[in-house]
């Protein structure tokens, strides 16, 4: 990037973030209204259906995606529905979206090797990927990130739908948001707040590649997207030990911190059981209060408990108050040293040459780099390419 103010990064800032974020009276027109018989249109729950839908994808060289799983109302997650947005035909216009049900038996192979050659559009998208990853073994290979754009433009309210309300005038209905994604037949208020999700995203993408392509960060988004594709390709893998450390967990020690390590374990258990979350067992408040509560002396009790519940919870933790102080759990100690006057002063001139980038390009700080970040590079400046993209790096001025 160059620093003349002829540039068009410098250039934003002078023209204003209200030339830059204008909105638009573009309206999409919509292919998708709940009724039954829409409905029952829209919906992919045979692999005849799946097929028919997959002939959409001939002309089409994006395809936007998001999901729904089950997170807050079964043990394992597992893929529930994935909202797919295809392009009209030539003469037509506009967007078709249908609703394809993994819980309904498809062979969501053909779907997978269809995805796989096609820019990806999706908003927010590490969680759809890794459960994209999961449920249908799918990895992106190119993708648009319309949470990740809005930030490289320095919009502040990038959730979906603040930028379908910002390019479009409209508000997406709410209430869906914890609603039970494994329930079928599928209530057609949630099948209208599943195809919100991905119905504006491939025309909210032309106004933000409009953009882009202004203040020439088009190339940005494509480092940030396939920085993201990689990161979600990563397993994440906590320690045995590790797992029960729910938060606030470090202010307990010896007997306390055993009795919670086995009502944590407890409570795994009892969820995979019921399959049901944890927290719908006992959320984490509650299970740090119950072992200090034993540890102490006391019998905590739960009108929710069930009786065998409420045995196999006392079993658990009396089997932790009897063990020898060889199995308690071990304090995790940090052995980090004080930084150096030499990386105090690293990352601080890392923090300047950040938040004046910052400053004349309308961007958040710590979207260019968060403090930590600045600071592990301040001690080991090699960590930046694996911390950092390219124009983040050239930003802070750090050279390969």
């Amino acid at each position: 990037m160059t620093n003349d103010e002829g540039s068009p990064n410098v250039q934003m800032k002078k023209q204003g973030s209200e030339h830059a974020h204008r909105h638009s009276d573009f309206i999409i027109p919509s292919s998708f209204v709940i009724r039954h018989s829409s409905l029952r249109s829209r919906l992919i729950a045979t692999d005849a259906q799946l097929t028919e839908l997959l002939k959409k994808f001939d002309a089409a060289d994006r395809v936007a995606i998001d999901i729904e799983a089950d997170s807050l109302h079964s043990y394992r997650e597992k893929l529930c529905l994935i909202q797919i947005s295809v392009p009209a035909a030539v003469n037509a216009g506009g967007y078709n979206d249908f609703i394809v049900d993994p819980l309904a038996g498809l062979d969501l192979e053909p779907l997978r090797r269809a995805l796989e050659p096609r820019e990806i559009v999706l908003h927010g998208a590490d969680y759809d990927l890794r459960m994209l990853r999961r449920g249908l073994n799918f990895i992106a290979h190119k993708m648009f990130d319309t949470m990740i754009a809005a930030r490289l433009l320095g919009i502040r309210e990038f959730s979906l739908a603040a930028l379908v309300k910002r390019y479009f005038g409209l508000e997406l209905p709410k209430g869906s948001q914890k609603a039970n994604w494994a329930k079928r037949p599928l209530p057609a208020r949630m099948a209208e707040y599943a195809i919100n999700d991905v119905h504006y995203l491939l025309s909210l993408i032309e106004k933000l590649e409009a953009e882009l392509d202004r203040y020439q960060r088009r190339d940005w988004l494509r480092q940030s997207c396939e920085r993201a594709i990689e990161q979600a390709a990563v397993a994440r893998v906590r320690q045995p030990d590790e797992l029960w450390r729910v938060r606030g967990s470090g202010s307990l020690h010896g007997r306390a911190a055993a009795v919670l390590r086995a009502l944590w374990q407890w409570r795994e258990i009892e969820a995979e059981r019921a399959d049901r979350p944890p927290f719908h067992i006992l959320q984490n408040e509650k299970l740090l209060d119950a072992a200090v509560s034993f540890a102490s002396g006391s019998v905590p009790d739960y009108k929710h408990f069930s009786p065998r519940r409420r045995q196999t919870f006392r079993e658990a933790a009396r089997t932790a108050l009897g063990a020898p102080e060889s199995e308690w759990p071990v304090l995790r100690r940090r052995f980090g040293t004080r930084p150096t006057a030499e990386t105090v002063r690293r990352t601080e001139e890392l923090r300047r040459r950040r938040d004046k980038s910052a400053e004349e390009l309308g961007l958040e700080p710590s979207f260019i780099a968060p403090r930590s970040t600045l600071e592990t590079i301040a001690e080991d400046r090699a960590r930046a390419v694996s911390l950092l993209v390219p124009w983040q790096r050239e930003l802070l001025g750090i050279t390969a």
